[in-house]
């Protein structure tokens, strides 16, 4: 019986720290030497609902698998549309998680912790589209807007404001993504459930990461 119990001891030791891992090879920073992408994470500045910049730097890390997929997006955005993906936020470390949970403990609007969100996986987006001008298409609410009318099933929007939903969602779904249904913001890869969720500060490191351009 001891056995059993230290067997089994071991084996939740090592799926927690599996789990929750504080590096990964598997982790690329996103670039765009041909601005086909704009980069407005939040985190790293004051401008969120936090009210502080959570991020050491201004960088979008991604599994790569997820990262080769925003680039398949982002090409189709431009090539369908002639229109530019803007990010607001990519990898998210699993501390700033907590901090977010805490100021909004509603698991509908901010993962549950416990949990893990994709965004701790490296394999989750919060973006926009803009235009050649690089101003925001109206998409009827502010990015991070906690209520009703950021969700994919609200109608009381404008004509253009739903074709601007429906531009992003096509794009995003055309490349391997899912829309969170209450963010009409978020989408996760669709391979995101196998990689794990992570606390690691990429931006120590990010200079030997690979990267993912996207151009």
């Amino acid at each position: 019986m001891f056995f059993l119990k230290f067997r089994f001891a071991i084996c939740v030791l090592f799926l927690t720290s599996s789990a929750y891992s504080q590096s990964d090879s598997s982790f690329v920073a996103v670039t765009s030497s041909e601005n086909k992408l704009v980069f407005d994470l939040k985190y790293a500045t004051s401008d969120n609902f936090l009210k502080a910049a959570v991020y050491d730097c201004s960088t979008c890390f991604l599994r790569e698998e997820a990262a080769i997929a925003l680039k398949k997006a982002a090409t189709r955005a431009w090539k369908k549309y002639k229109l530019r993906l803007k990010l607001f936020d990519c990898y998210r470390p699993l501390a700033v998680q907590e901090r977010m949970f805490a100021l909004v403990p509603n698991p509908e609007y901010v993962a549950d912790p416990k949990k893990g969100s994709i965004h701790n996986r490296g394999a989750a987006v919060d973006l926009t589209l803009i235009d050649e001008n690089g101003i925001e298409l109206d998409m009827g609410t502010s990015f991070d807007h906690f209520g009703v009318e950021a969700a994919h099933t609200y109608q009381n929007l404008t004509e253009i404001q739903k074709s601007n939903r429906k531009k992003l969602l096509s794009i995003m779904k055309s490349a391997g993504f899912k829309p969170l249904p209450s963010e009409w913001w978020h989408y996760n890869y669709g391979k995101s459930r196998k990689f794990s969720i992570s606390n690691a500060n990429l931006c120590a490191t990010k200079e030997d990461l690979n990267k993912v351009d996207v151009n």
